[in-house]
């Protein structure tokens, strides 16, 4: 059975640092995307953040909101995916969704339950 659970949300002056965590366990297959998705409310689901696979070289990609700010990463050992999001605004205020997609005989696309993170002004 795949698992992914976030973990690090909370409520967070402007300015301040949260890391969320996203664990995951159960996939089966080649990991080619990590990345991590945010719903403020009443608008559309955003990308901030991935990680790409090819050929084992990993590629980092940001949304221009958080460029600067945010840095995701990857721990293999831990099975753990990370962002790191530094100087918080208040329009940074959302729910964060870990995304995992795999490839291979049992491939997949895997959704975390979302971790609220909450920036006060």
């Amino acid at each position: 059975q795949v698992r992914l659970v976030e973990s690090g949300g909370g409520l967070v002056q402007a300015g301040g640092s949260l890391r969320l965590s996203c664990e995951h366990s159960g996939i089966i297959g080649s990991i080619w995307f990590m990345g991590w998705y945010r719903r403020a409310p009443n608008k559309e689901r955003e990308l901030v953040a991935t990680i790409t696979t090819r050929f084992s070289r990993e590629t980092t990609n940001y949304a221009d909101s958080v460029k600067g700010r945010f840095t995701i990463s990857a721990d293999n050992a831990d099975n753990t995916v990370h962002l790191h999001m530094s100087n918080l605004q208040p329009e940074d205020t959302a729910i964060y969704s870990c995304n995992i997609k795999s490839v291979g005989t049992v491939g997949g696309d895997y959704w975390g339950q979302g971790t609220q993170v909450t920036v006060s002004s």
